[in-house]
């Protein structure tokens, strides 16, 4: 969908993804890596919940989205002055964010909704140059394992996953989850964990 296409959801209130509770697997790996207190950037964060959830861990956080609706909403959310917790509307996968670079990325089912291999890349590229040195990428990707379903998020590949990220990021963790974990019906979906790359990714080697 286009930046028009999400700001008509939310202008509608057409967010079956927006459980209001923070995501599962995000408080399982900010509590298992003891990331708290550091700073976040999340993508695509609507109406603030996960931002928010974050913020409340100690993390510095910018949240960001392409709808501008979104941001609104939340924004007010945001009634607690002293959390460490800014939105702003943007389209990431054009623009750079100013106040990086970030110690935890995070996006719940962004990467996934390009279609075309060269924006996931693209996608991917900008979250490398947005993550510290020593930062870490969570994303939550709609899986093309479970049974047919003609609803829900986009469906990718690992194979497609793995060929975007891994010339951008080191992959750290790649594992099978329910997307919805918060709900009865889940989706499965791919739990990624990427760092910053130290040496670039080798050829896959060739026999003679």
């Amino acid at each position: 969908m286009g930046g028009q296409e999400w700001e008509d959801r939310y202008t509608t209130g057409d967010l079956p993804w927006d459980t209001g509770e923070p995501d599962l697997h995000l408080v399982e790996v900010v509590r298992a890596r003891k990331l708290e207190g550091r700073t976040a950037l999340e993508i695509g964060c609507g109406t603030g919940t996960n931002a928010l959830w974050l913020a409340h861990q100690r993390f510095n956080v910018l949240g960001v989205d392409i709808s501008p609706s979104a941001i609104d909403k939340a924004r007010a959310k945001l009634c607690d002055p002293d959390l460490n917790c800014r939105f702003a509307a943007l389209n990431f996968l054009t623009t750079t964010v100013p106040t990086g670079p970030f110690d935890f990325v995070f996006d719940r089912g962004c990467f996934h909704v390009f279609d075309d291999h060269h924006d996931r890349a693209r996608f991917a590229a900008q979250v490398a140059a947005h993550l510290s040195a020593d930062g870490l990428w969570l994303s939550l990707i709609g899986s093309t394992e479970g049974p047919p379903r003609d609803h829900g998020p986009p469906r990718r590949s690992a194979a497609e996953v793995v060929a975007a990220i891994e010339p951008h990021l080191q992959i750290l963790e790649l594992r099978l989850v329910d997307f919805r974990a918060n709900v009865p019906t889940p989706a499965t979906a791919w739990l990624c964990v990427s760092g910053p790359r130290r040496v670039a990714a080798q050829p896959s080697t060739k026999r003679a």
